[in-house]
């Protein structure tokens, strides 16, 4: 099943308890996004409006009881669009999302070839489809067996660090 729009919006939000994504590209080539990164590299700085819903329902999520996390995997340097994200990262992690970063410059990945997902309530996955260019083309409801994504979703977290802790080691 894909899922788009509103029916993505009430897919996310029917979570129980916990919703975990791992994102692999240097780039997510998101049109809506354009301005603000424009204004971001003019600036340096993201504009708080423009997190604010995102800021607002990982407070609703925390308050209910339910839990959002990430493992974004990075090489240095860091692209335009990644020094964008983690500004935004700033704000998630303010709001009580778990964001971890594994940056595999200097090392083999251990994730290499692993698609981008999300995983509900280790349970559901939804396939994130990208273009090399990093635009999503789609998301897709996956009908198999999630252990190997169960354990993506261990490798990445062992693996990686917590995005505070990331930052202050390469001073951004």
């Amino acid at each position: 099943m894909r899922l788009a729009g509103s029916e993505w919006r009430a897919f996310f939000d029917s979570m129980e308890r916990e919703a975990w994504r791992l994102e692999t590209l240097p780039v997510y080539s998101v049109p809506q996004e354009a301005e603000a990164i424009r204004e971001f590299a003019d600036s340096g700085v993201v504009d708080p409006a423009a997190v604010k819903p995102w800021v607002d329902r990982l407070h609703g999520y925390a308050s209910a009881g339910r839990n959002v996390g990430r493992v974004h995997v990075v090489r240095r340097p860091l692209t335009e669009y990644l020094k964008f994200e983690f500004e935004h990262y700033r704000h998630n992690v303010a709001a009580g999302e778990d964001v971890r970063i594994l940056d595999v410059t200097d090392r083999p990945d251990p994730l290499a070839g692993a698609p981008d997902f999300w995983i509900f309530d280790q349970a559901r996955v939804v396939l994130m489809q990208y273009e090399v260019d990093g635009t999503q083309v789609g998301r897709e409801v996956y009908e198999g067996d999630v252990t190997p994504f169960l354990e993506l979703r261990r490798v990445a977290i062992a693996e990686a660090v917590p995005f505070e802790e990331y930052v202050k080691g390469i001073g951004t």
